[in-house]
């Protein structure tokens, strides 16, 4: 009877102990749930607020990169210049204005010279140089196409010794905050074939 009564004492004791522990952490659950779901929606408020301010910092800056001053430029002539073994070298005159202070480094020119729907040269010019501080700058851009590009040329047009041109030109400059910065130009007109008198001039 002794070991039945402590037995049972012991059961009660220890279901006693169970519900006080389960009524003791069951709130403290609850409670580690909701400061975990705050913190989570915390985290999620807060992240959509800096994506915002990211957003609105992004805007800023792209509007004062569009209103920054750029330098212009434009195709003034476009001629024939000499005639060498094996092509023949246009001239095209670029002028460029630039508005700073300071000069600019040219990365790159590069050209395509397009007549009768087809491209008959494409080319980069060495050493481009740069601008001329609070100045405008002329920049020669010798194009070079192969003698057996215009015979064939005027051959299939069948026309004169004067050919419809389009020329691109890709002015590649080093900007301040920007970087790299293409101007792209476009020129259309008619320029001249050599004829004999220019090969033996």
């Amino acid at each position: 009877m002794l070991s039945l009564y402590k037995y049972t004492t012991d059961s009660l004791l220890f279901f006693n102990l169970r519900s006080i522990y389960f009524h003791l952490a069951i709130p403290q659950i609850f409670f580690a749930l909701n400061l975990f779901t705050f913190f989570l929606f915390s985290a999620i408020s807060l992240s959509a607020r800096m994506a915002n301010l990211v957003d609105k910092a992004m805007d800023y800056v792209s509007e004062k990169v569009a209103n920054m001053p750029k330098p212009e430029a434009s195709v003034t002539n476009v001629d024939l210049k000499g005639i060498s073994f094996g092509s023949v070298e246009y001239l095209a005159n670029v002028s460029v204005s630039n508005p700073y202070s300071h000069s600019i480094p040219i990365c790159e020119i590069s050209y395509s010279l397009k007549s009768d729907g087809r491209v008959i040269a494409t080319g980069k010019v060495p050493d481009p140089g740069s601008l001329k501080a609070s100045d405008s700058t002329m920049l020669d851009v010798g194009v070079n196409v192969p003698h057996s590009v215009l015979i064939s040329l005027a051959r299939d047009i069948g026309r004169d010794w004067d050919i419809d041109y389009e020329l691109q030109i890709g002015l590649v400059i080093d900007l301040p905050v920007i970087g790299n910065f293409t101007i792209p130009l476009s020129t259309k007109g008619e320029i001249k074939l050599p004829t004999m008198s220019d090969v033996f001039a």
